[in-house]
């Protein structure tokens, strides 16, 4: 029996609950990457998307980002090794002890936005990120592109993994996703979404957007939930994929 997790990130929100979606959405996916303050996110939001979560009884992962709330951290930042170690640790702890406190346990780790796509490339930072990671849990799941320097240092040094794709990015030939500066980068197409979805669970591959066919590791999908149609797409997909008699379930530490 085939299986793969759909994961969204939430909780990316200030102040009194704002993200309406999030509740929705939840019905249908198996994972929550949860922020953690840095790019979105406060104590509040925090507390209410861990409960949430647990409510719907969906995993709950750490979503650390870099300090940079107004770009919503999806600005590239030079930052250290060092740096990227202290800031990641620090983001996990801070979740970890709200899902603590709600009689849980931390399941994984995601990294965000511009954060996931430099660690995705460059080794020293992966390595930072991994060992954050590992220092704080050696159980937990890093959830990182498949592919990428993320999931090799994690492999190295012994943590569960899962290899992340995406519902509504386009993908290159060397099986990285098509920066999203590019006029190609988003799938605005449902249908191209939906198939894309259903040959990364049935095939384990992609079609780039030169049209060639790439293999890819493909164990969780992202969906991102802030969009304007966001539910009725998660819901689509996941009534699509358990038509094609896939579980929806998340990795198991």
């Amino acid at each position: 029996m085939k299986m793969i997790d759909l994961n969204c990130d939430m909780g990316e929100a200030y102040g009194n609950y704002a993200m309406p979606n999030d509740e929705k959405l939840m019905d249908y996916i198996s994972s929550a990457n949860i922020a953690c303050g840095f790019h979105a996110g406060d104590p509040t939001v925090m507390h209410q998307t861990v409960a949430l979560a647990l409510k719907k009884g969906v995993a709950i992962g750490a979503h650390p980002g870099l300090p940079d709330l107004q770009g919503f951290g999806r600005r590239e930042m030079k930052i250290t090794a060092n740096e990227a170690y202290q800031l990641t640790l620090y983001q996990i702890g801070a979740l970890s002890g709200f899902v603590k406190a709600a009689g849980s346990k931390l399941h994984h780790v995601k990294a965000h936005g511009a954060l996931y796509n430099m660690a995705a490339k460059d080794t020293a930072l992966a390595k930072a990120i991994v060992q954050a990671v590992y220092d704080f849990d050696t159980g937990l799941i890093l959830y990182a592109l498949a592919g990428s320097k993320m999931i090799d240092e994690a492999e190295k040094i012994g943590i569960v993994t899962a290899s992340e794709v995406f519902a509504d990015r386009s993908y290159q030939d060397d099986g990285l996703l098509t920066p999203r500066a590019a006029d190609n980068a988003l799938i605005t197409s449902e249908e191209d979404a939906v198939n894309q979805v259903l040959g990364f669970a049935l095939k384990q591959e992609v079609r780039s957007i030169d049209g060639n066919r790439i293999a890819v590791k493909a164990e969780t999908v992202c969906l991102h939930g802030d969009g304007t149609h966001a539910v009725a797409f998660t819901k689509l997909i996941a009534e699509r994929l358990k038509k094609e008699g896939i579980i929806i379930k998340a990795p198991a530490i």
